[in-house]
């Protein structure tokens, strides 16, 4: 069985997937999805919120920055019918490929770290595989994917890039509250690699570059008005306020996508004994707080 057949791949194996992408329910061609109107009236409210469950991926020791479950999941259901490829170009933990494990459609993640790959691959190892779908982990730059895929076939992009090089610092936990400040986290770098073709380790204005460059690539093998969802928040540092949502949006518009909506991930109710910023002399909004989900589509 070849790496690709087992779901793992390296960077070395550049050639077309053999993978799944067409719809396997009997749902209207016009529909978008096959949520029902009464699941289709939630996802209209522009702030969502999200609990984390037993599998989800909290140890920061495995990965520094991850979404919920509860998030991927909604988002597919939201933007695909069972049987359609879903791709995320920074797989990182593999809470896509979980997601559409679940919901029976087909997915492709890609990440430049052999170990969140394994991750991946452990993480889909524990849950019975459908039959009807696949799910599959490739070690290789976002840059190529476009050699895996056929133009066309991807119904939905979801992801998380990192955060510029804004977390390739040492963390001071000025949003943790007391003693819980100098946690095991303390002073740690949380960057994902010092790899030069990891976009964490790019200066904000060469960041959104990048983006622009790899979303450009990735236009063609999504179906027209497929969507493309990125969940991005904004970073202060050194009393500045890093728009990264305003870069990933200018980004995406120069590559080709349409701004459709904008989602605010409302992470009140999984945040603990806020820190205090900035009182009684500068006001400012904790980005620990909420997060954007940025969806996009391909006119």
């Amino acid at each position: 069985m070849s790496e690709i057949d087992s779901g793992l791949a390296d960077a070395r194996t550049q050639t077309v997937l053999n993978i799944g992408y067409q719809r396997l329910c009997s749902c209207p061609s016009s529909h978008i999805n096959c949520l029902t109107a009464k699941e289709w009236i939630k996802n209209q409210l522009g702030v969502w919120q999200f609990n984390y469950e037993a599998r989800d991926i909290r140890d920061k020791k495995l990965h520094p920055a991850t979404y919920p479950i509860g998030l991927s999941s909604r988002l597919i259901s939201l933007f695909t019918h069972r049987g359609e490829l879903v791709v995320d170009p920074f797989v990182g933990s593999g809470t896509t490929l979980v997601s559409a494990q679940d919901l029976e459609r087909n997915a492709v993640g890609f990440d430049l770290s052999r170990n969140y790959i394994d991750l991946c691959e452990q993480r889909l190892s524990r849950h019975t595989l459908s039959t009807l779908s696949r799910q599959l982990a490739i070690v290789d730059d976002a840059r190529n994917i476009p050699q895996y895929l056929e133009e066309q076939t991807v119904s939905f992009i979801i992801t998380s890039p990192p955060y510029a090089n804004l977390l390739n610092r040492q963390r001071k936990n000025k949003s943790r509250r007391g003693d819980e400040r100098k946690n095991e986290q303390y002073l740690r770098v949380e960057q994902y690699s010092q790899d030069h073709r990891d976009l964490g380790t790019l200066e904000p204005e060469d960041f959104g570059i990048s983006i622009r460059g790899i979303f450009s690539g990735l236009l063609p093998l999504l179906k027209p008005k497929g969507h493309c969802v990125i969940n991005v928040p904004d970073v202060w540092f050194d009393n500045r306020r890093y728009t990264l949502h305003i870069i990933i949006v200018e980004a995406l518009r120069d590559a080709g996508y349409e701004l459709r909506n904008t989602i605010i991930w409302d992470r009140t109710n999984i945040v603990n004994r806020v820190g205090i910023f900035g009182w009684p002399s500068n006001y400012i909004t904790m980005g620990t707080t909420f997060e954007y989900l940025l969806d996009f589509w391909r006119p």
